[in-house]
């Protein structure tokens, strides 16, 4: 049997496969971790704790929303581009996200341990301490990394909030925007004045 044939015969069965085959094969080492709706609710319940308490609920609801966004977007062996002064490409890694469901639902079983229903069912001092006995053992996490690293939740949670455009304005009390691009345009002025709010802290 030749090679030609081989292949000829190949590419016959492959027409033959549903398409679910196919996607099987490829999404299988692709898709993304997702947090549910419950797991944005124990994350609205954390954000609470950690983010600031001049914050309205909105904009609490709204980092939960965009951290849960940037969980699902994320994909493993994608094209990074290179660092500056850097000719070598580089890709994405796994997901830090893939431990994250188990480490929430820690929280939650932690939370039901000490008779409540849920983790949001917990008043904010207690809620503040299931969120450190779970950032201190079994090891001790204490960075808040700018991209998640996959260390804990609530600290690559935290991490993604103040490194980021929001984090930004409410610590300079100012409109920098971090991640968008001005121009040259008016640049020579300072940012305008980011609203400041009784209880910012």
């Amino acid at each position: 049997m030749t090679r030609r044939v081989l292949l000829r015969w190949a590419a016959a069965l492959a027409a033959t496969w549903p398409l679910s085959v196919f996607k099987v094969l490829t999404l299988g080492r692709s898709q993304a971790t997702v947090l549910s709706s419950d797991h944005a609710v124990t994350l609205r319940a954390v954000a609470d704790v950690v983010l600031p308490s001049g914050l309205t609920v909105e904009e609490r609801q709204a980092a939960v929303a965009l951290f849960v966004e940037w969980v699902a977007d994320y994909r493993e062996g994608a094209d990074a581009g290179h660092g500056y002064g850097n000719t070598r490409l580089r890709t994405t890694g796994p997901s830090p996200a893939s431990a994250y469901p188990a480490q929430l639902a820690a929280l939650e079983a932690a939370a039901r341990a000490q008779g409540a229903s849920s983790f949001a069912g917990l008043g904010l001092e207690a809620r503040r301490t299931v969120i450190e006995t779970a950032l201190t053992s079994p090891r001790l996490v204490t960075q808040l990394p700018s991209r998640p690293s996959g260390a804990h939740v609530v600290t690559d949670f935290m991490g993604r909030f103040f490194h980021g455009p929001d984090g930004y304005n409410l610590a300079y009390q100012a409109a920098i925007n971090r991640e968008d691009c001005r121009g040259l345009d008016g640049s020579e002025q300072a940012p305008a004045p980011w609203p400041v709010r009784r209880g910012d802290r």
